[in-house]
This record gives C-alpha cells, sequence and structure tokens, in this order.
C-alpha cells in the first residue's frame, strides 16, 4: 500500500528543536536518515553551492574524502601567515564543532559540518580565524559565514595532506582529560559509529572501509567528470571496471564536491593489503583509458548511460 508524502513522524520540521551533530551521524529527530539529509539539511544554507570548494588547495582529493567518505581522520595544515601555530584538520569534532582550540591552543578544524554559505572552504575559513583570536579551551560554535570572507586556499600553504586515519574519536581529548557531560555523550555516540577506514599507500586517496555487512574501496579522483565517465565508459565495456586479482564488482560512482569517487564492492574478506596492487594496476588502466580520445563507441555509450543513471551527488 502506498503512503502519501507530506509531514509525518520521519520529515523534517523546523518546528523541531533538533541539537547539531555530525553530518554523518544519525539524525537526532529520530528519522532514521544520516543529520546531512534531514535536519542538518534544512539548517544549511546552501543557495548557490561551490563547484570544487577545495580546487587549488594541496590533495584535494583528501579533502573531499575527509568531508565525505572518512569517519575519523586527522592531518596538519600549515597556515600561510603563521607557520608555526599547530593546526590540525579532522573530519569531525564534538557536537559538531567547527573548530576547538583546545588547552593547549593548538587549533583543530573540522569538515564534516553543516556549511551556511554553500562554500566549505569559506565556511572552514571562517572558523578558522574565530579559533585563531579565541582563548585556549575555546569551542568554536556554528555561525554565519561572512559571502565576502576569505577561503582556505587564501589562509593555508599548498601543500599535499599527511592523512593519519584513526580507529576512533579518542583523539579529540587530551591524555589527562575526561569526556563528561555532552561532551562525553558526543564521543561515545561517534565511536559507535565509527567504521574500520584505511587510507592504501598506493595511489591517493583512495579509502578501504569495512561496514559491517560489506566492505568497499571509494577512490576520490581528480579528473575532469565527463573524460573519467568516458574512461570508465571504455573500461565497463571491455569488461576491465574490477579490480584485478581481488574479487570485486564495480558499483558505479558518486560526485562529492565537484569530484567523482568510484566505487568497487569487496568480497568478505577482501582486506585493504589485497587492495594495493589491484589499484595500482587500475591506476594503469584509468590513465591509459583516459588518453583515448576516440569516439564512444555504442557500447561504451551504452555503458556511459548506466553509469550516469546510477550517479548521485554529495555536498
Amino acid at each position: 500500500m502506498s503512503r502519501k508524502r507530506g509531514k509525518s513522524a520521519t520529515s523534517p520540521s523546523s518546528n523541531v528543536d533538533v541539537p547539531v551533530v555530525g553530518l554523518r551521524e544519525p539524525c537526532p529527530c529520530g528519522s532514521g536518515r544520516r543529520y546531512k539529509a534531514c535536519h542538518g539539511k534544512s539548517a544549511s544554507r546552501s543557495d548557490i553551492p561551490v563547484g570544487r570548494p577545495f580546487e587549488g588547495l594541496g590533495s584535494e582529493c583528501d579533502w573531499v574524502a575527509l568531508r565525505e567518505i572518512v569517519p575519523a581522520a586527522t592531518a596538519p595544515i600549515t597556515l600561510r601567515d603563521d607557520p608555526e601555530r599547530s593546526v590540525t584538520l579532522t573530519t569531525v569534532l564534538p557536537l559538531a564543532w567547527p573548530a576547538l582550540v583546545r588547552d593547549t591552543g593548538d587549533v583543530y578544524l573540522a569538515l564534516q559540518v553543516t556549511t551556511g554559505s554553500g562554500d566549505p572552504s569559506r565556511d572552514a575559513a571562517a572558523a578558522l580565524l574565530e579559533a585563531l583570536e579565541a582563548e585556549p579551551g575555546t569551542p568554536i560554535p556554528p555561525m554565519r559565514t561572512d559571502p565576502d570572507g576569505p577561503r582556505l586556499q587564501d589562509l593555508l600553504e599548498v601543500s599535499p595532506l599527511e592523512v593519519t586515519v584513526h580507529e576512533s574519536f579518542d583523539y579529540w581529548m587530551s591524555e589527562d582529560a575526561e569526556a563528561t557531560g555532552d561532551v562525553g555523550e558526543s564521543l561515545r555516540r561517534a565511536n559507535e559509529r565509527v567504521m574500520p577506514t584505511v587510507r592504501l599507500s598506493s595511489v591517493d586517496a583512495a579509502y578501504w572501509v569495512d561496514m559491517g555487512d560489506k566492505r568497499f574501496l571509494r577512490w576520490v579522483l581528480p579528473h575532469d567528470e565527463e573524460r573519467l565517465l568516458d574512461a570508465f565508459a571504455r573500461l565497463r565495456a571491455a569488461n576491465e571496471a574490477e579490480l584485478a586479482d581481488v574479487p570485486s564488482r564495480f558499483v558505479g560512482s558518486f560526485r562529492a564536491d565537484g569530484l567523482l569517487v568510484p566505487v568497487w564492492e569487496l568480497t568478505e574478506g577482501s582486506t585493504a593489503e589485497a587492495c594495493e596492487a589491484a589499484a595500482t594496476a587500475m591506476q594503469a588502466s584509468i590513465d591509459a583509458a583516459l588518453a583515448i580520445t576516440d569516439p564512444l563507441t555504442t557500447e561504451q555509450r551504452r555503458a556511459r548511460a548506466g553509469l550516469q543513471t546510477r550517479q548521485v551527488t554529495l555536498r
């Protein structure tokens, strides 16, 4: 029996007071959806989203991965005007704070937060500037972003990210600190939902993840979308889109922050280590397919249409 769509217990309502949580966490309203697709969506003022908000930063693909697909990770970043100041990029912070100044004065900057301007880079820059002026031990709450304010590209040195993937969010706390109250509850809730994730070392921005019942390889690629879709259409039509020597199934791709993220579903027992050589071989295949400039054949066009039909967009 079909149900009419409308306001229900599972529909976001502006009249419901819902606390802010991480974008990838279940929405506190009880809808069963992630916050980013529920009340986090209504809280975001993304009228004019930027196509590639992290373009021009070192390791753009890892910036996208840390915002969209990696549960717990950190990477040091360098301020252009104050390179000695300790600033660490992270996926998420307690209570979905955009930034935090620890008691030591070290700054943590989070990516998985609701954006206010449609430009995650400008929103993160605003939080970073607030943190740089704040006293030690100060969390930076969500704020309205100045549409003419600077972006991360204006504040940071262009250098590759050195990403560290964590098994939990315990790095939020210093060794002698205890998580209590709302922060303790946020830490407990976040740790319960961390999925084992590994960043491959053989290629850039490829992440193996164990989701419990399934394992996936998700790989953020920097290439032009149209050319990359053509390349995967060529590989798919030639039955070369699967990972070599790793039982897998190429399931398609999604678009995140202006870049394509191809996804392979892996069979049970497929480890991140087993994907290293396969990813290197796939990189060579993708590069070879990208170099072909001939028009797509009928079979390749059919494969491309199938890839686009299953594609979704994340911002």
